[in-house]
């Protein structure tokens, strides 16, 4: 499997591929233009030559993308869900561009709408996108939510119904986010709820259709409904839900993200180097880590 971090683009796209290789990661998550605005400067020539030559020099594979937080295709503002159409639209054209073959992408919030209109909102939208996919552009990956406030995708059977009521079931597929799934309500702190958990996502969404990981502890306990990611080992979850994923056979060949907070400790030691390493060497154990703190606790 390819473990790595979501990496920033400051400075310019290729600088996330040489910084994912200063901290030794295999695979990176990226924004391809900035996560709070809808508008984005076009690509250039130079800066997607050097981004495909960066990544081919660094061996860094496979790419994810994410996309802006401001796209909700479930909104029931004309207003934001035509945004949210040209806005999925270009990123999935420069995703496409720079050779990114995967597209991250939260399912969306129904404002008040409902669940049932959110989600056929939510298939609608994507089959007008994918209607006009050039073969070039990525798959989406809808994610997996914690479930706040009005956000769907915190069932598994939402991401389920959003594929199989598209034209284009292909084109979709998911990526798993440790932290949202717990506080969702999916338990994964030992074998046997890890075991359920992993098994009802799997019955409902197809194996064949799980492309990525996305590591996260949680700040926040069972079903809390509250996206608060947390540093590997730090949170609810503890170690042991990340030490299965790592040892599981079944999901060897994909792409492992994190997204834990960002920073530097004392000495300047990266936080995306610290918790990068604590996978390895869960990744290296061959016993269950043994945890010291009580269940529903912050370790």
């Amino acid at each position: 499997m390819s473990i790595g971090a979501h990496m920033s683009i400051v400075g310019g796209l290729d600088k996330a591929l040489v910084r994912g290789l200063q901290l030794g990661c295999q695979t990176i998550q990226l924004f391809t233009k900035n996560r709070n605005r809808w508008q984005a400067k076009p690509l250039g020539q130079a800066e997607v030559r050097g981004f495909r030559e960066t990544q081919s020099q660094t061996g860094i594979c496979p790419l994810l993308a994410h996309t802006s937080y401001l796209i909700n295709l479930a909104s029931p503002e004309p207003e934001i869900f035509a945004k949210s159409l040209a806005g999925l639209k270009e990123e999935m054209k420069r995703a496409g561009t720079l050779g990114i073959p995967y597209l991250v992408l939260h399912p969306g919030s129904h404002g008040g709408s409902g669940e049932k209109q959110g989600l056929r909102r939510i298939s609608q939208a994507l089959d007008r996108i994918l209607a006009e996919a050039e073969d070039s552009w990525p798959m989406i990956l809808l994610e997996t939510t914690a479930g706040q406030g009005s956000s769907l995708g915190y069932r598994f059977e939402h991401l389920a119904k959003i594929r199989d009521g598209s034209r284009f079931p292909r084109s979709l597929g998911f990526c798993f986010d440790t932290c949202h799934v717990y506080a969702a309500g999916y338990d994964l702190r030992t074998p046997s709820e890890y075991e359920s958990t992993l098994m009802r996502f799997i019955a409902l969404t197809g194996i064949e259709n799980l492309k990525a990981f996305h590591l996260n502890d949680s700040q926040k306990g069972l079903a809390s409904r509250v996206d608060r990611h947390q540093h590997i080992g730090k949170g609810f979850l503890g170690k042991l839900p990340f030490y299965l994923l790592l040892h599981d056979e079944r999901f060897s060949d994909l792409p492992m993200i994190l997204e834990t907070p960002k920073g530097r400790v004392g000495g300047g030691r990266d936080l995306d180097e610290i918790n990068l390493k604590r996978l390895w060497r869960l990744q290296k154990r061959r016993s269950l880590p043994r945890e010291d703190a009580g269940r529903g606790t912050p370790r």
